[in-house]
């Protein structure tokens, strides 16, 4: 059924009757393999992209991580501009479709009869004259061109254009699928739709780390990105195949646009004198709103919701003339609800940056022993599955076990605030950074006292196992602090904005891989200067150990700067109406006791 015109409910049959004309069960596994075979797909070339980079373009370790960082970066902020264009303009279908088409033209190209062709990733694994010459054996490379460097990099753009695309609408189009308002199974179908949905993307990821990367490690790079390139049109295919029947809602206002129009608002009225007590009557009220005056907080933004002349700010039914000249209370409470949580949301990007060391870990990972048997090895780019099993692991431990045995000990429900979780992956992180640099100062030491000094690709005598403390704290910090923060988010974010909670981690990770290219091209000028660099080529004439100690150090102060917003922050939404509860309780219990 269309979409009426209202905007209202588009599904009037019963959700999961068989014979509903749009929408329901039967789109949601094409949903969900679309995002799966794409998460595959691109993951599975992030790990061993930094091996890529060093051994057939000839990069220093440092470029080669810079690089990964902006290309990390551009894929965590592309939601957001996506999210935006799809809640405006575009709709969720066309933006996976958009998206998933972009992924598919850039891992594989589809050659078009013309001379140029197209500038894509895969072209540079296939074609010799796309990357630059190598010497297997010396490793000494020839410096790439202009022209090769600008295939790499149009690629890696493109592919955060096309994974921005899909995983800013991909959840919320499979959610539209289920959204029966007038249906009490509405809730149910939803919740087993979003388990599903995060237990196939856990799936997807391990798979891209593990089988994607050993193809990659055995069969080589034209193997590995065409594996991916198939995934992907499997991908592509899948989501389209059900087009038929998929249910599109159109495009709508965006909460974007509406903080935009507040911040716009305030500084038009910057010059407005805020009165000492405020009145309705100088407020611009939307219909239905339950709000009746701003808060006192962040007062300045207030102005954006002063009438100054009703004959001229409002229309004859009562609505803004201008919304960029005048807000509702509604959107300044918005606003001032985001500004709110991001100190305390900001101090997981010191947290991103100690976890996603990868392009350094995969280069050391190389150089140690990663037999499991005589006859297997783990690739150095699959170590990361360690961190994604940790964090599967301790999330049903934490909720099934941890907390029931807790609170049997202790006689009581017990439970972590949100705050407090998220403190404790601070912590986490502090632990997981500061074992890496142990490991790697034992590592270093041994490579120079067996004489591989100047050899950075020799193996060194010790398991590389000694990994798994760094990627087991690192994966408890993520189930901490990560998950944690997205449940604050939308517990202390308002209802309507569900899809800004979703995304406050991803801008959260866009600003980690930025600060963390920007840690290393510092500590590289800096160091570089007095000898060989602590991010060094040469991981043997290198101090990563003094890198991850300087990391170690910045884990610690953030921790001590998470500590000063919570206890300005103050206790999370609900928080203080438990522990009311609870004090009563116990004082009911104690008057019991007593008599």
């Amino acid at each position: 059924m269309e979409t009426p015109s209202d905007g209202n409910a588009m599904i009037t049959e019963p959700l999961l009757a068989p014979h509903a004309s749009k929408g329901g069960f039967r789109t949601l596994p094409f949903i969900i393999a679309t995002e799966a075979f794409e998460r595959v797909a691109t993951l599975g070339i992030y790990p061993n992209m930094v091996v890529y980079l060093t051994r057939e373009f000839g990069m220093e370790t440092a470029k080669a991580a810079n690089i990964i960082f902006f290309w990390s970066a551009a894929t965590n902020f592309t939601p957001i501009i996506g999210a935006f264009l799809a809640d405006s303009y575009l709709g969720k279908y066309r933006m996976i479709g958009f998206g998933s088409v972009v992924c598919f033209l850039v891992i594989k190209p589809v050659k078009p009869q013309v001379s140029a062709g197209m500038v894509l990733l895969w072209l540079t694994a296939m074609i010799p004259q796309a990357r630059p010459y190598c010497d297997q054996f010396s490793t000494i490379c020839e410096a790439p061109t202009t022209l090769q460097l600008l295939v790499l990099y149009c690629s890696l753009g493109l592919i955060s254009v096309g994974v921005g695309c899909m995983k800013s609408s991909c959840l919320a189009f499979g959610a539209d699928q289920l959204d029966g308002r007038n249906n009490p199974e509405s809730a149910k179908a939803l919740q087993s739709f979003f388990g599903w949905y995060y237990v196939t993307i856990s799936f997807s990821c391990l798979v891209a780390v593990t089988s994607i990367v050993y193809i990659q490690d055995n069969l080589g790079w034209e193997m590995g990105f065409g594996v991916a390139a198939m995934l992907m049109l499997v991908s592509v295919l899948s989501f389209f195949s059900a087009s038929s029947f998929y249910t599109k809602l159109k495009a709508k206002a965006s909460l974007f646009t509406g903080f935009a129009q507040v911040m716009v608002a305030s500084f038009r009225n910057r010059h407005i004198k805020l009165p000492s007590n405020a009145t309705n009557e100088v407020h611009y009220l939307r219909n239905g709103s339950m709000l009746q005056e701003p808060s006192e907080k962040l007062r300045f933004l207030n102005k954006a919701c002063m009438i100054k002349d009703p004959r001229r700010d409002l229309t004859s039914n009562g609505t803004a003339s201008n919304p960029w000249n005048l807000c509702s209370i509604d959107q300044v409470e918005d606003l001032k609800a985001l500004l709110g949580v991001m100190p305390l949301c900001s101090a997981g990007i010191i947290l991103s940056v100690t976890v996603n060391q990868g392009p350094f870990t995969v280069i050391l990972a190389g150089t140690m022993d990663r037999h499991i048997t005589p006859n297997f090895e783990i690739p150095a780019g699959s170590f990361s599955m360690f961190l994604m099993i940790s964090l599967v692991l301790w999330i049903p431990f934490y909720d099934r076990i941890a907390l029931p045995l807790a609170s049997k000990i202790k006689g009581k429900p017990v439970r972590l605030t949100l705050i407090q979780r998220m403190g404790i992956g601070l912590l986490c992180s502090c632990a997981s950074v500061s074992t890496l640099a142990i490991v790697e100062y034992t590592r270093r030491n041994m490579a120079i006292q067996a004489g591989l000094s100047d050899e950075p690709q020799a193996l060194v005598r010790m398991s590389a196992l000694w990994l798994l403390p760094h990627y087991a704290l690192s994966g408890l910090a993520e189930a901490f602090n990560a998950i944690g923060q997205i449940e604050f988010c939308y517990s202390e974010l308002p209802k309507t904005m569900s899809t800004i909670a979703a995304n406050v981690n991803g801008l959260g990770l866009f600003i980690a891989d930025l600060v963390a290219s920007l840690i290393t091209s510092t500590v590289d000028n800096v160091t570089k200067r007095g000898g060989e660099s602590w991010v060094s080529s040469n991981v043997n004439k290198g101090h990563y150990d003094y890198y991850y100690c300087l990391l170690a150090g910045l884990s610690v102060l953030n921790f001590m700067y998470f500590l000063a917003c919570g206890k300005a922050y103050g206790p999370c939404r609900g928080e203080n109406e438990n522990q009311a509860e609870i004090s009563r309780k116990e004082d009911h219990e104690r008057r019991i006791d007593d008599c």
